[in-house]
C-alpha cells in the first residue's frame, strides 16, 4: 500500500483507469474516439476529471510539467469536441477530431509512466528523477507507440470514407 497518496490522488488514481480502460475499449470497437459514442463521453469526462484533478495534485512543490499536460489535455478535448460539433474543416474533420481527441492518450501516458517509476516498487523506485534514461527511454517509446497509432487510427478513418 502507499501511504504517501492523499484520498484525491487515490480519486484521480481511479477515474484515469476507467478512462485508460474505456479507451481501449473505444479504440478497439470503433478506431476512433467520439463524443458520439457512449463510451467515447465516458472516456472524454474521464479524462477532463483526471487532468482537473491532476491540476490539484503538487506532489513535487509547484507547477509542473505534469500539471502544463493536464492543462493541454483540457485543452485537447475542448478542442476535439468543437471540431466534432462544427464544420470548420470540413472533410478534413474526423482526422482534426483523431488528432485531438488522441492526443489525450498521449498526455495522460507520460506522467503515468513517470509516477509509475517514480513511486514502485514502494521500497526502491525504478526512477528517481525526470532525467533518468530509462525515464527518458520510456518516454520516447510511449511517443513512438502513440505516432504510430495515430498513423493506424488516420488510415482507417481514411479507408472508412
Amino acid at each position: 500500500m502507499i501511504s504517501n497518496i492523499s484520498a484525491l490522488g487515490f480519486f484521480h488514481t481511479f477515474v484515469g483507469i476507467a478512462a485508460i480502460f474505456s479507451v481501449l475499449i473505444l479504440l478497439w470497437r470503433e478506431q476512433a474516439i467520439s463524443w458520439q459514442a457512449t463510451l467515447g463521453k465516458v472516456y472524454l469526462l474521464a479524462t477532463v476529471i483526471t487532468a482537473g484533478t491532476a491540476l490539484l495534485i503538487f506532489k513535487h512543490g509547484s507547477f509542473n510539467v505534469a500539471h502544463g499536460l493536464a492543462v493541454l489535455t483540457i485543452l485537447a478535448v475542448v478542442a476535439g469536441w468543437v471540431v466534432e460539433k462544427t464544420a470548420w474543416f470540413k472533410s478534413w474533420t474526423p482526422y482534426v477530431m483523431a488528432l485531438c481527441y488522441s492526443s489525450t492518450i498521449l498526455f495522460h501516458a507520460l506522467p503515468t509512466a513517470t509516477e509509475i517509476l517514480t513511486r514502485f516498487p514502494a521500497d526502491a523506485p525504478r526512477v528517481t528523477s525526470l532525467e533518468d534514461p530509462l525515464l527518458q527511454q520510456t518516454f520516447l517509446l510511449i511517443l513512438l507507440v502513440f505516432l504510430g497509432l495515430l498513423v493506424l487510427q488516420l488510415w482507417w478513418l481514411k479507408k472508412r470514407q
